[in-house]
């Protein structure tokens, strides 16, 4: 062999020494992080309804995590302390808390980051939370649960008084793909900031309605959950915009827009769909803006809802804005409240910043002798209590 040859040869011999070398280098500290973070089991739901956090973070000097069961402290949300171990993982027990859909986050001194441990998450405008379910109680209706399941599209609609195409979220019940039957509606709206993605990512509309309706509890029904903002084509990150940061407030929010032109809705679902078109058949309901959009539009159309559900409602346009829609709003509803309906349903939190507007609107009611069933919930304006108000509210429709 020549001298070339031993060189070459040798350095082959090296090369692979080396690699070796890096590949049981590389072997060593995966198995070690499997062992001290990557194996990490977060959140842990005990039987007791207890949950236990964990992170691994040896070099952190400071872990806390915010949750919706942790009291507000000063306006803002509530921290607790997570506790470190010798290996650097740190841990964090709750109480016992009641069945119910939770969100969380965690602060690494101070930078709020999340559970690397749970893939799970939700986007509540422009927040991202991770989140975890507690059964054995109301949550078990947001579970999905063999039975049964509804089919939820996401479809692009024309609105020729919005000069726009929007996307729209409609959900239809099981079966309903085989069947010739056609089926009643409900129009369910989102709050400020929410857009066609939000009931059924953060109000768990269709596994409610899918776990209601194998329950024998609700009538199949199809759900529309449209874009309350009119000047959206559709969520953040589904439109020509692409991916562009949520904000809370848009322009045209809750000035009579969306009611002038919620007529394009009706038109798209019932061209498209095997839909009742007759007041009996439609039911319209809303959480917080949505509760706003949903009383003023059956009260603007009002022969064209027997069902109303106010979730949380906003009650009173801003003055400075100038649309017809908000012309004449007492005689309007009374009205409505004249050519009658079969139900008229309003849910508020008694620390709901905007109780005492409903507390307000339930006396004009009352004057009015309007008739309406009253759910008064603990909590404020949550997604806990939306989520049970649309609960309570799915059985009652379409009797």
């Amino acid at each position: 062999m020549s001298s070339k040859q031993n060189i070459e040869s040798y350095m082959k011999k090296t090369l692979l020494l080396i690699v070796a070398f890096v590949i049981a280098i590389v072997h060593t500290h995966a198995q070690q992080a499997l062992g001290e973070g990557a194996d990490t089991t977060s959140p842990e739901v005990h039987a007791d309804n207890t949950v236990t956090f964990r992170l691994f973070a040896p070099n952190a000097k400071e872990v806390k995590i915010t949750g919706d069961w942790i009291p507000f402290e000063n306006w803002k949300p509530g921290t607790a302390a997570l506790t470190k171990d010798a290996k650097g993982l740190w841990a964090y027990t709750t109480e016992v808390l009641p069945s119910d859909l939770y969100s969380y986050s965690f602060f690494v001194d101070g930078i709020e980051t999340k559970d690397p441990d749970n893939v799970y998450l939700n986007r509540d405008v422009a927040t991202v939370s991770n989140i975890f379910i507690i059964g054995n109680g109301q949550a078990d209706l947001y579970k999905v649960q063999k039975a049964p399941h509804g089919s939820v599209t996401k479809r692009w609609y024309d609105s020729p008084d919005n000069n726009k195409t929007r996307r729209i979220t409609i959900y239809t019940p099981p079966g309903y793909e085989t069947s010739t039957d056609s089926y009643p509606v409900l129009y369910l709206l989102h709050g400020m900031g929410g857009d066609e993605e939000a009931w059924m990512a953060l109000g768990r509309a269709s596994q409610i309605i899918d776990n209601l309706i194998a329950q024998g509890k609700a009538k199949p029904m199809i759900i529309v959950m449209p874009n309350g903002n009119v000047s959206q084509e559709a969520a953040p990150g589904e439109s020509t915009l692409g991916f562009h940061k949520p904000v809370f407030q848009l322009p045209q929010t809750m000035d009579g827009k969306m009611e002038e032109t919620f007529q394009d809705i009706i038109k798209f679902v019932e061209s498209n769909y095997r839909a009742y078109t007759d007041r009996s058949g439609r039911a319209i309901a809303g959480l917080s803006m949505g509760g706003y959009h949903s009383l003023h539009i059956s009260r603007y159309y009002p022969n064209t809802f027997d069902f109303v559900g106010l979730f949380s409602p906003a009650i009173i346009p801003n003055p400075s804005v100038n649309s017809r829609v908000y012309e004449d709003i007492e005689g309007t509803l009374a009205a409505q409240i004249r050519n009658g309906y079969q139900l008229y349903w309003i849910g508020i939190g008694k620390t709901d910043f905007l109780y005492d507007t409903v507390a307000e609107y339930r006396s004009k009611l009352d004057k009015l002798g309007a008739k309406y069933t009253y759910m008064e919930s603990e909590g404020g304006h949550t997604w806990s209590n939306w989520r049970t108000y649309l609960s309570e509210f799915l059985p009652l429709l379409f009797k």
